[in-house]
C-alpha cells in the first residue's frame, strides 16, 4: 500500500531529512526541581516498516530543563516529517527520547509515545532518564489517558 513510498527511519537519519530542533534559554530558575514542562502531540503518525499502514500515537514529552527549552513549532515540523518514515513503535519512540536528550540536555525527561489499537493491540512505550522524578511530575504523567477503548454496552442486562 504505501510502502513503497516509505523510507525508513536509518536512511532518513542517514540522509539528514529531519528538520533542525531549536531551542531558547529557560526562563526561570530550574535549579529549583520544578517547572516541569509538557507538551503532547496527538496526531503523531509514521508508518509501519513491516506492512506499509499508517501508525497513529500520542507522543508525550515531559522534562525538568536545565539550561534550555525546546521551541515548539520546530518540535511540530519535526515530528510532522516522520509521516512517510517506516519504523516500529519502539524505535521511533527511542529516537525522540536520545534526540530530546541530546538537545536538550534535560534535568530530567521523559517521553511517552500512546500508539492507537490496531488489530486489537493497545501499545504504549515510555523512556525516562534515571533517577527521582521531579516534583509534580506524577500529576502531569497521571493525567493522560490511554487511548486503549473500553469495550462497554450500553444494551440493558436481559
Amino acid at each position: 500500500m504505501f510502502s513503497n513510498n516509505l523510507i525508513s527511519l536509518e536512511d532518513a537519519l542517514k540522509n539528514n531529512t529531519f528538520p533542525q530542533l531549536e531551542t531558547f534559554p529557560c526562563p526561570f530558575d530550574s535549579n529549583k526541581n520544578n517547572g516541569i514542562i509538557r507538551i503532547i502531540f496527538p496526531e503523531f503518525t509514521c508508518v509501519c516498516p513491516k506492512t506499509g499502514y499508517p501508525d497513529f500515537a500520542a507522543i508525550g514529552l515531559y522534562y525538568l530543563p536545565k539550561s534550555l527549552c525546546l521551541e515548539l513549532k520546530t518540535w511540530k515540523l519535526y515530528l510532522n516529517s516522520f509521516r512517510m518514515i517506516g519504523t516500529y513503535h519502539e524505535t521511533v519512540t527511542y529516537h525522540l527520547f536520545e534526540t530530546i536528550k541530546k538537545v536538550l540536555d534535560p534535568s530530567w525527561l521523559l517521553v511517552t509515545g500512546d500508539f492507537f489499537p490496531r488489530g486489537n493491540v493497545n501499545t504504549t512505550i515510555v523512556f525516562e532518564t534515571p533517577g527521582n522524578r521531579p516534583h509534580g511530575a506524577d500529576i502531569l504523567i497521571d493525567s493522560l489517558p490511554t487511548h486503549c477503548r473500553k469495550f462497554e454496552s450500553n444494551k440493558p442486562a436481559l
